[in-house]
């Protein structure tokens, strides 16, 4: 069965820096569509970056400039670079993966994902 398994959350101060991993195990996803989302106590998912292909990145208005998305196919990873943290960025956040891929207009859409990591918590306070 595949298994995404989450890493790299924590406590830190406005202004500092984590990095997410999400590894795959069971499939391999040559094709597949990766993404971050971010869910916060009584609102949606939202959707934070994405990566269609390893040269194709694509990272929400909100935290653009700030965090960077990035793909290891070997390893069968993705990874969230989250820096210059703010209180507003505070959020269980998820990894997910497609098996087939999918195209630019459904990658916010969660509906299109098959596969998600157990979340993983980010809190950003002083």
């Amino acid at each position: 069965q595949v298994q995404l398994v989450e890493s790299g959350g924590g406590l830190v101060q406005p202004g500092g820096s984590l990095r997410l991993s999400c590894t795959a195990s069971g499939h391999t996803f040559h094709s597949g569509a990766w993404a971050w989302f971010r869910q916060t106590p009584g609102k949606e998912r939202e959707f934070v970056g994405g990566t269609r292909s390893p040269s194709n990145t694509l990272i929400t208005n909100s935290v653009k400039g700030r965090f960077t998305i990035s793909r290891d196919i070997a390893k069968n990873t993705v990874y969230l670079q989250m820096n210059s943290l703010k209180p507003e960025d505070t959020a269980i956040y998820y990894c997910a993966v497609t098996k087939r891929g999918l195209i630019l207009s459904t990658q916010r859409n969660p509906a299109e994902y098959d596969y998600w990591g157990q979340g993983t918590q980010v809190t950003v306070s002083s």
